[in-house]
């Protein structure tokens, strides 16, 4: 086995660690206390490249794969959590679906300005009587000649109040329950944001609520077969439970690097905090835990970039470094104590972060559920 990356995937990691450090992580505390969603950093990110890692440069990406796409959402995670969940979902959520499933035409007309920065994208999936159960979809797709007429709504949607570009899902045929997935341009009349969500965490990646009103869109904007669309964004979330698993290994080495510079330079009884067994022992830990969660999360990757079975481990990857990121997190605040409860320190914000990554994409317990299926029970 090799365990080395190659000299194209270190290069993007080496250079998207260098734009987090200069362009995200000087921003990140204000950006989660505004609630800003930065917006110039993300058509940055496009010119980069950095929007289109894992897409063809046929279609405005970078020609990369799956592990150089989850070294860059580690690095821009490590910076900013928010700021990685949102790059996260456009990639892994908005543009991979039309990647996947798109004809020629919705690839050259969707994913080229997605990938390219030129536009952001959004995937609406969850309502609010669908959130791990994504059968139960009540949002609908009627066909009236040439168009499709879309009604219903979706929450807790990543980037949705800021996307150009929406891929929703819709019941299609209600007395199979089948699902269909389509391409909305957020610019349709009908379509709007409802309010936006006050939150814990990831503070600085838009959430929102999607209104489809009688949104009518071409016929040509069904994105893969009809019917189609439960088994694509089951497909769709397996490559997303690996990347969201990378940011969780971001934000949990960022939240580690803290609290090993603060204990060592913390005096207290005469010496560091460092030299204390108890200390030593939370960091041995989280140090032993992120290295688990990032092999984890590269062997999911590196199945996927192999054309081979990932599923099982997408939900190991997923499973693990969510719950991981929260223990390290709350170490973090623990080893600073009173300081880690502060904004001063940022694992305060890391902690908030933290907790979505383990309900996002699939919760903790639909993780388990998944892998206890594939165990055959």
């Amino acid at each position: 086995m090799d365990f080395d990356l190659t000299r194209e995937q270190r290069m993007i990691r080496d250079m998207v660690r260098d734009f987090a450090a200069a362009e995200i992580a000087p921003h990140a505390a204000e950006w989660d206390q505004t609630e800003h969603f930065p917006v110039e950093v993300f058509h940055k990110m496009g010119q980069l490249g950095l929007l289109g890692i894992p897409f063809p440069e046929a279609y405005g990406g970078s020609g990369g794969d799956l592990i150089s796409y989850c070294l860059a959402v580690e690095e821009i995670g490590y910076a900013c959590g928010g700021t990685g969940l949102s790059y996260e979902a456009h990639v892994s959520l908005a543009c991979m679906p039309i990647y996947l499933y798109g004809t020629e035409q919705q690839k050259q007309q969707y994913l080229k300005p997605l990938a390219s920065g030129q536009a952001i994208g959004a995937f609406g999936l969850t309502e609010p009587g669908a959130g791990s159960d994504a059968g139960g979809t009540r949002t609908t797709a009627r066909r009236e000649g040439d168009e499709w007429v879309i009604n219903g709504n979706k929450i807790f949607i990543t980037n949705g109040g800021v996307a150009q570009i929406v891929v929703v899902t819709a019941l299609t045929n209600p007395d199979d329950r089948g699902i269909s997935a389509f391409i909305v341009s957020t610019d349709t009349p009908g379509f709007r944001v409802g309010k936006p969500y006050e939150k814990l965490g990831m503070r600085a990646s838009n959430t929102a609520e999607l209104i489809f009103e009688d949104v009518r869109i071409p016929a040509d904007n069904l994105l893969g077969p009809l019917n189609a669309g439960f088994r694509q964004f089951l497909s769709t979330l397996d490559g997303g439970r690996v990347a969201i698993a990378a940011l969780a290994v971001g934000i949990a080495r960022s939240a580690f690097d803290t609290a090993l510079a603060y204990a060592k330079q913390r005096v207290q009884f005469g010496q560091s905090i460092s030299k204390f067994q108890a200390i030593q022992h939370k960091l041995a830990d989280m140090a032993m835990q992120i290295e688990l969660a990032k092999n984890a999360v590269l062997k999911a990757a590196w199945l996927h970039d192999q054309g081979r079975p990932f599923s099982l481990q997408a939900a190991y990857a997923k499973l693990f470094a969510s719950e991981m990121c929260t223990r390290t997190c709350d170490q973090a605040v623990q080893i600073l104590g009173g300081n880690g409860y502060m904004r001063e320190y940022p694992v305060e914000r890391h902690y908030r972060d933290a907790k979505l990554i383990e309900i996002g994409e699939g919760t903790s317990e639909v993780q388990r559920l998944v892998i206890a299926r594939h165990l055959g029970c």
